[in-house]
């Protein structure tokens, strides 16, 4: 069944793009900022994103394929993986440290169970700007895998590595969030004791 433009969601007809634009942008903004890292090539993966969602609306389908909003959110995490990869050369995107040999565990469960209870004493932006912080590899598994659920295989075939490089990229980036975390909240204590 086809919800774009027809019939069954009037809403969604007339002026298309600007109207997607204005409902979705902040969101996938946001989620283009999680992979980029500043807001001017967040702002170029946004737009490149909406032109490919504008370009493809009509094919959309939702038949067992999911939600318009994962559909587009799917658009944008791989039009930002494209950009960081085009763009790897000049900025050094991707520093993936390739370790195939290395057995990670599948599990952090002390990385996720720390970062989780640091939630009620650090505001969403400061950890927004956190993960903007990490190394652009480490940045792009961990938000693959955290807020986009990706599988370590499917984060592999997307950044043509390995499913070990995966597992370490993400336990690289959870070590240094809860290094950067400890280190926020020690220095917030410092100053309120001062």
């Amino acid at each position: 069944m086809r919800i774009i433009g027809t019939a069954t969601n009037p809403s969604l007809t007339g002026n298309l793009p600007a109207k997607l634009y204005e409902k979705h942008a902040p969101a996938l903004l946001s989620l283009c900022m999680r992979y980029c890292g500043n807001i001017q090539d967040a702002e170029d993966v946004l737009h490149e994103g909406f032109i490919k969602i504008i370009r493809n609306v009509g094919g959309f389908s939702d038949a067992g394929k999911g939600s318009f909003e994962g559909w587009m959110r799917r658009i944008m995490v791989n039009t930002a993986l494209n950009y960081i990869r085009d763009h790897a050369k000049e900025r050094k995107f991707l520093d993936i440290d390739p370790i195939e040999d290395r057995l990670v565990p599948d599990d952090d469960s002390e990385g996720e169970d720390f970062i989780t209870g640091m939630a009620g004493h650090v505001s969403p932006q400061v950890v927004m700007d956190l993960i903007c912080e990490l190394p652009y590899g480490y940045r792009s598994v961990f938000n693959m895998y955290v807020f986009e659920s990706y599988s370590h295989k499917e984060i592999a075939q997307a950044l043509n590595f390995s499913e070990n490089t995966s597992k370490s990229q993400l336990s690289k980036a959870r070590s240094m969030l809860r290094k950067k975390l400890t280190l926020l909240m020690m220095k917030t204590e410092t100053n309120e004791k001062a």
